[in-house]
């Protein structure tokens, strides 16, 4: 089956799809630099580098499946939860618009966990509704990533629209499993790293989070309510804001002092595997990037089971 990818980003959900054995055909994103990393690990995909509002249908490749990870701050917890109010929310449509043309058996959306009680449910019951009067049969799951094998702390809403209606009440979620690994299976803290990442000994950050570490086994981070802290060796959600305020980046205490962790451990720990390549841009673009995207272990098990 082949995929047609929008809001594609670095290629999060493409690669889960990839590894699942599907062929993404093409891609859309708008971010110059996310392209930039999505070509270094998509050669033979197809990119359309734009606004998806500008994103002619007509001229893309018909796909049976279209995937779409559209932007989730009008919906989150964390944002101004303005919704379809935001231009950003009003995104969903393109991908009506998108789909009407291309007409996929099947479209996967992934979003936030709160877009399911946004406004009350009513977002979600706009969602719905417009995937309901185009012939589409739903399933959707929200689920945190730490009960699919992933150390983190990351819950989303992941939803199918089927075409066909024997498919979709045969399609079955795949099944919590328990956590066999914890940050520092993933992060290696003998491992040597540029020392641009450590803490100065005499910063005031490197103080405040001195006298918060109590557990060398868990991952911190500065918060708007104080020094956050991981807990059972499960990282916290990594989020897009890592990007934009530095202080925002985990911090670990490893063999060598404190330090904020690298933007491929944040890969690792969102399940890309060490093949996955960062383009050459700035620390604050990769680690928005990493924020954005989504745990590839969760979408490949999704994907997997559209197959069986």
């Amino acid at each position: 089956m082949k995929v047609g990818s929008l809001f594609a980003g670095i290629g999060g959900i493409d690669l889960g799809f990839q590894q699942a054995g599907f062929d993404v055909l093409w891609a859309n994103e708008i971010d110059k630099k996310a392209c930039k990393t999505y070509r270094l690990n998509f050669p033979d995909t197809t990119l359309f580098e734009c606004d998806i509002r500008n994103l002619d249908a007509s001229l893309v490749p018909k796909v049976d499946i279209i995937s779409a990870g559209f932007p989730c701050q009008p919906f989150s917890v964390c944002g101004k939860q303005k919704g379809f109010e935001d231009n950003r929310g009003n995104l969903f449509f393109e991908i009506m618009r998108i789909a009407d043309v291309i007409n996929p058996q099947i479209i996967f959306l992934e979003n936030v966990k709160n877009l399911v009680n946004h406004d009350n449910g009513r977002t979600f019951n706009v969602i719905h509704n417009e995937l309901v009067t185009r012939g589409y049969y739903i399933r959707y799951l929200v689920a945190d990533a730490c009960d699919y094998g992933i150390p983190q702390h990351r819950t989303r809403t992941y939803l199918l629209a089927f075409r066909d209606i024997v498919q979709c009440e045969a399609y079955r979620f795949p099944e919590k499993t328990k956590l066999k690994q914890g940050v520092f299976d993933i992060i290696n803290k003998s491992a040597t790293v540029d020392c641009s990442f450590y803490l100065s000994e005499n910063s005031l950050k490197y103080s405040k989070i001195m006298n918060a570490i109590k557990d060398d086994n868990q991952i911190y981070r500065f918060s708007d309510y104080g020094i956050q802290s991981g807990k059972d060796g499960i990282c916290f959600t990594l989020k897009a804001n890592m990007g934009t305020w530095y202080d925002r980046i985990p911090i670990i205490k490893d063999d060598y002092g404190i330090r904020k962790i690298t933007p491929y451990e944040c890969l690792a720990l969102m399940g890309f595997p060490k093949d996955f390549k960062i383009a050459d841009i700035l620390l604050k673009n990769a680690y928005k990037h990493i924020g954005n995207s989504v745990c590839v272990p969760i979408i490949q098990q999704i994907a997997n089971s559209i197959k069986t």
